[in-house]
């Protein structure tokens, strides 16, 4: 390597060090939010959630866990979110994406097989997004609940990972 080279990858990397150790050592104060009695950083901005979908895609031909998931996944919105749903805040459909009608929402959400998306509506637009864990919870709907349950209560307070 040439001189200039190596005095040029140094910079990069003292700038690159010295971003990450400021961006490490912020200091976060944190604060309440009363609305939903949770402690937020002070960094982080509260998004308002104005809808939720939750959509089981499958196929014409189903197995018994593509069939599981949805089953469950609607059991879950209908038990745990009845207000939401008599208020049209958060909905639940079972999509087939081999049906031409279905066609324009399996391409919205990036759906292309069996699976289990939430679109979150916020004040920054629409944010699909597919859950691949309810799958490894199949042999308990008690565990499948409680998780997608959680996961929905999460993205209602404006939390997403």
């Amino acid at each position: 390597m040439n001189k200039e080279f190596k005095k040029e990858l140094l910079v990069i990397l003292l700038i690159s060090v010295t971003l990450i150790i400021s961006c490490t050592t912020q200091e976060t104060e944190k604060i309440t939010d009363n609305t939903n009695n949770k402690e937020l950083e002070s960094n982080q901005k509260i998004i308002t959630v104005n809808k939720i979908e939750v959509y089981h895609f499958h196929a014409t031909q189903q197995c018994w866990s593509c069939k599981t998931v949805g089953e469950f996944a609607e059991e879950t919105v209908n038990t745990y979110f009845r207000e939401e749903v008599n208020n049209g805040k958060i909905e639940f459909k079972s999509i087939n994406i081999d049906e031409f009608e279905n066609k324009a929402v399996s391409i919205k959400y990036g759906a292309t097989g069996s699976s289990l998306f939430l679109g979150v509506y916020d004040e920054n637009g629409f944010h699909p997004e597919q859950n691949t864990l309810v799958w490894y919870k199949l042999q308990d709907k008690e565990d499948f609940q409680n998780y997608l349950k959680g996961v929905i209560e999460k993205r209602f307070a404006g939390e997403f990972e």
